[in-house]
């Protein structure tokens, strides 16, 4: 089996944020840390995180795991894809976030996205689709039985509804 080295030390970071494009490498006990690493401790090892990627690395899961495969550091990070918001941010900058972070993953699965056009004064989402999803016969049950059911749960007393403003009888078309 293969076994961490003591002392071990990862360096943690984000590459093109917002597309969840997460690296890491092993550090030698004293490479490469700079002045404001934040340095987090784990169970056998240390993993040092840039001040840039601080954000989008909160919540993150580190772990160094063996099983009969051999050995290898795993990471989740649910913030990755998105810089967190407070939740006392804007409605706006809420809904973007949990897009960002939990409806478009699941779209991307099928090629697919929403982007936030407006939210209007009586707490309206108004959404496009793209991708995969343009054209895509079970758009109205993805907008409707998903993301509409989410948002109102999630954002209870704010968000009133969603709309698509898709035209998805215009132009090339992912499904037909």
């Amino acid at each position: 089996m293969d076994t961490q080295a003591p002392n071990t030390r990862i360096r943690v970071f984000v590459v093109n944020a917002g597309l969840a494009v997460l690296m890491w490498r092993i550090l030698l006990p004293e490479d490469s840390l700079e002045p404001e690493d934040k340095i987090l401790s784990y169970e056998g090892f240390e993993a040092a995180v840039d001040e840039e990627s601080q954000p989008y690395l909160e919540d993150a899961e580190i772990d160094f795991v063996t099983d009969q495969m051999g050995s290898q550091y795993t990471l989740k990070a649910p913030n990755a894809k998105a810089r967190k918001v407070s939740s006392d941010a804007p409605l706006k900058a809420r809904i973007q976030y949990f897009i960002e972070s939990e409806v478009n993953p699941g779209l991307a699965s099928h090629g697919g996205h929403v982007n936030l056009v407006e939210l209007t004064e009586d707490g309206i989402v108004v959404l496009q689709f793209g991708g995969g999803c343009n054209g895509c016969s079970m758009v109205d049950v993805t907008l409707k039985d998903g993301i509409e059911t989410q948002m109102l749960q999630q954002f209870d007393g704010e968000v009133t509804g969603v709309k698509d403003v898709t035209e998805h009888q215009a132009g090339e078309h992912s499904y037909y």
